[in-house]
């Protein structure tokens, strides 16, 4: 057996998600909506499983598929892609993360991380021979400094690997901080691998920007999407990769020999939806902007400190604001244990030098679920 793979536990999401089931309880862990999406995208896929191709498509993605992403990330990032040379449909984002990583470096590359992160970047980098160099990410305003960046990079420094908007934290990093990368990856000769999502999960009337259009990096950055994430169906993995040619050939080359392609009947389905109205897309964003406020609201009433959240499905509680003592692990077991109410430690999205103080809680619920799991909270007054 692989000894990396052989040694990793049992993660924390699993054993949370355990103890929901156990306990009966309100399951905020999970990081999935209630919803089932899009009726339109669903009917289409159902459409082309039952009238159209099902055998082998393209290597590199259906064209009416890559020429949508070219089409959307147009109109919502201001991205020239050429469809045919700079995209390909992968099998999910984590497929097309593992295939940038196998592709890019070799063993003993230096890999610079932000932690808290999200837990397959790690083995997948150390898999694919690379050393990890973190930069640890803190409470409550979790920002990219230029001192932290410093020390993480190095001559040996061949890629980074980054996540924004940022899970688990909910930070959508500001211009600043992005041309600060953007600017270290430039000094460094290094590739910026950006697993970008979350990109249309954006609150507070905020807008994405790729990777791929700061400055210095449209040669030597690779943007991930994921179709699942669009339309809040997590299930579908179907992954979008964009980089420049030269990149995009041997990135090819790795998805090639991982899965090869991707059902076609989901293809076709999320190239319809990538061509939706506007407005769908803004008022997914508005969606779910109001069940994130409910919770916030919700939790600040029992007496959490909620920490600001301005993307993804997740907002955190920062346990020392409020005064309690317990670390948020042990604070999970006894909310998911006592108040039957599952939420996420953020230490375990830490390699190292963890902070232990952080709640998660994912909002992409219905009403009903997030008041239950207030009102579950609120009898028990989280006494610790």
């Amino acid at each position: 057996m692989n000894r990396l793979f052989a040694s990793l536990p049992t993660t924390v999401f699993e054993t949370m998600s355990r103890l929901a089931r156990e306990h009966e309880a309100v399951n905020l862990g999970q990081g999935f909506p209630d919803d089932p999406g899009p009726r339109d995208v669903r009917e289409k896929a159902a459409e082309a499983v039952l009238n159209g191709w099902n055998q082998y498509p393209p290597m590199m993605g259906l064209p009416e598929l890559r020429r949508a992403v070219a089409d959307h990330y147009a109109l919502w990032q201001g991205l020239d892609l050429d469809p045919e040379r700079e995209v390909m449909v992968t099998s999910g984002a984590t497929e097309a993360l593992a295939g940038a990583l196998l592709a890019l470096i070799e063993p003993g590359d230096e890999v610079v991380l932000f932690q808290p992160l999200y837990d397959a970047y790690l083995p997948l980098v150390q898999r694919a021979g690379g050393i990890p160099r973190l930069v640890r990410l803190v409470p409550p305003a979790w920002r990219i400094t230029e001192a932290a960046l410093a020390e993480a990079f190095s001559p040996r420094t061949k890629l980074v690997l980054f996540n924004n908007p940022h899970n688990p934290t909910g930070r959508v990093f500001d211009r600043q901080e992005l041309e600060l990368l953007a600017g270290f990856c430039v000094r460094h000769d290094a590739v910026l691998v950006s697993d970008e999502v979350w990109e249309h999960v954006v609150f507070d009337g905020l807008e994405h920007t790729s990777v791929l259009a700061l400055p210095g990096m449209r040669e030597r950055a690779v943007k991930i999407g994921s179709a699942g994430k669009i339309f809040g169906m997590t299930g579908w993995k179907v992954g979008f990769v964009c980089a420049a040619p030269e990149l995009m050939q041997v990135l090819s080359k790795a998805h090639q020999f991982l899965t090869f392609t991707t059902p076609p009947a989901l293809q076709v389905a999320v190239a319809y939806g990538l061509g939706k109205e506007r407005d769908w897309f803004l008022g997914m964003r508005a969606g779910l902007q109001r069940s994130r406020d409910r919770l916030s609201a919700g939790l600040t009433r029992i007496g959490m400190r909620v920490l600001p959240s301005s993307g993804t499905y997740f907002l955190n509680v920062d346990l020392d604001a409020q005064g309690i003592n317990l670390k948020d692990e042990a604070l999970c077991r006894q909310m998911v244990e006592r108040d039957r109410v599952a939420a996420i430690p953020v230490s375990a999205f830490y390699a190292q030098d963890r902070v232990e103080s952080v709640v998660r809680f994912c909002f992409a619920k219905t009403d009903g679920t997030l008041d239950a799991a207030i009102d579950r909270l609120a009898r028990a007054a989280v006494q610790v």
